[in-house]
């Protein structure tokens, strides 16, 4: 048996745990720089208010019935995930994190009235963390997020949902809509819909030869998933990414160098702190930096540079002065930058590499224990404790006019408590 839980409306859910008088009330959170939203609670829904909307487009709706608007505290939220993995682990040793407001358990072995054990799950996350779950439990992971859309939409499943006689799962997926089953695509669903497939049951009886001719062993999975039978493989431990990039559009053009190159710098050291959480190295860097293309009157430029690596790299002074100095290389006197990011790819792991012949094995261990020094305090004081001087403030250029305090990852915005 596989469990899902989903947390709901994860983005508006974390803001109403230290805003609780807004329980009940419309909320949307932002994009970077405020653009749209990306996020919105089930009251923001009942409005009309559509995903991905930009704040402009929707103002008089917020302003008409007073909805909550919040920037992305995306460090809260983060924290908040991890919390609700940690309660998670309680009832399985293996949890796979599919997004951070998902994650599947394998229940193999767990000998227990699954559906009381759902009910559990959700329960102690509310009130470990105050997070409303989710948590559908089926034979497989497709039937098990399908279980716990069912926890949505019924309030009196009290957050938990057993899904596993054949009879049961047949009536579920005879009115389940095909097109919010995992796993298939809008294009996929184009072609479903040619053929007079509706439902997620439509899709289950469809000839083994018609889905592999047509959707390939990823959608003939999904449907065997569907008839209970798994397909999908469960990762407990987390998959490293093959490439970690930076970005944000800037709140202003930014013409001048030393400023584009201080926002460079921040984004790197962000960077490097992903790849060292991951124990990877980069063996390759792009810098970029654009112009608005919306404003079609001012000179457009879309620079880039590479930077490799031939040893492969994760040292914050290897890394962050490389990236300023291929800022400066792109960059254009008169030209006003709205974005700019920095990605590293071809990514290796650390423990598997072997330096070459003729390396500083002295040098390299100096480095790496002064690198390991400085994550040790970042992790401490939080992240950009230790800054390059290059990096100034560490501030962003971007709007956050509706930024939430960060609750539980700031010491000073730590909630205090009157007795």
């Amino acid at each position: 048996m596989y469990a899902l839980a989903d947390c709901n409306n994860f983005y508006a859910s974390c803001e109403r745990v230290f805003r609780p008088e807004l329980n009940g009330k419309p909320i949307i959170v932002l994009s970077n720089n405020d653009g749209c939203a990306v996020a919105r609670s089930n009251e923001a829904k009942a409005l009309g208010i559509p995903m991905g909307a930009p704040l402009f487009k929707i103002r008089e709706i917020v302003q008409a019935n007073h909805v909550a608007v919040f920037s992305g505290n995306y460090p809260l939220y983060g924290d908040m995930s991890a919390r609700i993995q940690a309660v998670l682990r309680e009832f399985s040793p293996l949890v796979e994190q599919y997004s951070i407001d998902e994650a599947f358990l394998d229940l193999t072995g767990i000998k227990a009235d699954f559906d009381a054990y759902a009910k559990a799950i959700s329960a102690r996350c509310w009130r470990d963390t105050s997070i409303p779950v989710s948590v559908g439990i089926a034979p497989t992971k497709t039937l098990a997020k399908i279980a716990s859309k069912l926890c949505k939409q019924y309030p009196k499943l009290q957050g938990g949902c057993y899904m596993h006689r054949p009879q049961d799962i047949e009536k579920v997926l005879r009115k389940f809509p095909v097109a919010d089953v995992w796993g298939i695509g809008r294009r996929s669903v184009k072609k479903l819909d040619l053929m007079g497939v509706k439902t997620a049951w439509d899709y289950a009886q469809l000839p083994e030869e018609t889905v592999r001719k047509l959707f390939a062993l990823p959608g003939w999975r999904t449907q065997q998933e569907l008839r209970g039978i798994p397909c999908i493989e469960f990762e407990d431990l987390p998959q490293d990414r093959q490439s970690i990039c930076v970005s944000r559009s800037f709140s202003h053009e930014i013409k001048d160098s030393p400023l584009l190159a201080e926002q460079v710098a921040n984004f790197a050291e962000a960077v490097v702190e992903k790849l060292r959480k991951q124990g990877s190295l980069a063996l390759e860097m792009a810098v970029f930096a654009f112009t608005n293309r919306f404003k079609e009157d001012t000179p457009q430029a879309h620079e880039s540079r590479v930077v490799e690596f031939p040893e492969g790299e994760a040292d914050y002074r290897k890394i962050v002065p490389a990236a300023v100095r291929a800022c400066q290389e792109l960059y254009r006197p008169g030209y006003g930058y709205k974005k700019a990011g920095v990605v590293v790819t071809r990514l290796m792991s650390a423990s598997a590499f072997t330096a070459s012949l003729f390396a500083d094995d002295a040098a390299a261990q100096r480095d790496a224990q002064l690198s390991g020094v400085i994550d040790s305090i970042n992790r401490s004081f939080g992240p950009g404790a230790i800054r390059f001087g290059v990096q100034g403030s560490g501030e962003v250029y971007s709007t956050r006019e509706h930024q939430s305090p960060h609750y539980t990852t700031r010491w000073e915005d730590i909630p205090k408590v009157k007795l």
